[in-house]
C-alpha cells in the first residue's frame, strides 16, 4: 500500500501554533518571489496574482490529504472484507493518527477509529481556503503576511513564537505565528481546520456532504467557521460573500 507522509505541524487551541523562528523569517521573506501586493492598483490583477500565488500550495495540500484518505479507505475496505492489516500499514495508520491528534492505542484498527479519522482527513475547497486567506491577510498586504508569511491569522502561545499584535488586549498572551514561507502557512491552516475541535462543525458538515454524495463547496463548509473569528456568523457571511463575488477565479469548489 502506498505510504503516507506524516504532518510535522503541531496543533494549538483556537488557532494553530508551531512555526518558524521569527528572527529567521525576515531574511527568508526578502528572498520570496511573491508579487508585491501593496503596489498593485488594478483590483482584478491583484486578485488574480494573489490567488495564483497561493493556489499551488492549496493544490499540494489537497493532494497530500487525498493520498492519506485513499490509504485510510483502502484499510477500511480490507477490514470490511475480513482481511488482516499488515504491520507496516498499521504503523503508518498509527503515525497518521498522531498527526491528526487521534491516537491509535490498540494493536488493531477499529471501525470507530477509522470513521473518526475519515472525518478529519479530507480536502477543503480552494474557494474557501483562498477566500479566507484574502480576508485574513488583506489580500497579502497585512504586516503578518508580509513579515511572517501568515495568511490566515493563526496564533501561537509561546513567548517569542511570533509577532505581538499592536492592538493586543492587556493581559493577552497570544502572538501571531510566523512561517518560513507561504506553503507552511497553508499547511498549518489545513491541519488546524482538520483537527482543531473549534472546527468540528465544519468537519461534520463536510462528512454529511460526503455521505449524501454532494460535491464539497466552500459556501457550504463556510457554515462551520463560526468559531474562526470573534465575529461569528458575520464572519461566515463575509467569507461566503467573497466566495460568491470572486467565483470567476475558482478552479474548483
Amino acid at each position: 500500500m502506498k505510504k503516507i507522509r506524516r504532518s510535522v505541524i503541531a496543533s494549538g487551541a483556537l488557532l494553530l501554533f508551531g512555526c518558524a523562528e521569527p528572527e529567521k523569517v525576515a531574511e527568508e521573506t526578502k528572498q520570496d518571489t511573491r508579487p508585491d501586493f501593496n503596489v498593485m492598483e488594478d483590483v482584478n490583477a491583484k486578485k488574480q496574482a494573489f490567488f495564483d500565488f497561493l493556489r499551488p500550495a492549496v493544490v499540494a495540500e489537497n493532494a497530500r490529504i487525498s493520498e492519506e484518505r485513499t490509504f485510510l479507505l483502502a484499510i477500511q475496505a480490507q477490514t470490511h472484507a475480513g482481511q488482516s492489516i499488515n504491520p507496516s500499514d498499521l504503523d503508518e495508520a498509527r503515525q497518521l493518527g498522531d498527526s491528526y491528534n487521534l491516537e491509535l492505542t490498540e494493536d488493531q484498527l477499529t471501525e470507530q477509529w477509522l470513521n473518526k479519522m475519515l472525518i478529519r482527513v479530507d480536502t477543503l475547497p480552494e474557494a474557501l481556503v483562498l477566500s479566507q486567506a484574502a480576508n485574513e491577510s488583506g489580500w497579502g498586504t497585512s504586516r503578518f503576511a508580509v513579515e511572517g508569511n501568515n495568511f490566515f491569522g493563526q496564533w501561537c502561545y509561546t513567548p517569542g513564537c511570533g509577532m505581538v499584535p499592536n492592538a493586543r488586549s492587556e493581559g493577552a498572551r497570544h502572538e501571531v505565528a510566523v512561517f518560513s514561507d507561504a506553503k507552511q502557512s497553508v499547511h498549518a491552516y489545513f491541519m488546524n481546520v482538520n483537527r482543531n475541535r473549534a472546527y468540528a462543525e465544519l468537519r461534520e458538515i463536510r462528512a454529511q456532504q460526503r455521505a449524501s454524495g454532494n460535491r464539497l463547496t466552500g459556501l457550504k463548509l463556510a457554515e462551520g467557521l463560526r468559531r474562526y473569528s470573534e465575529r461569528g456568523q458575520d464572519y461566515v457571511s463575509e467569507i461566503q460573500g467573497m466566495i460568491r463575488h470572486n467565483k470567476q477565479y475558482w478552479q474548483q469548489g
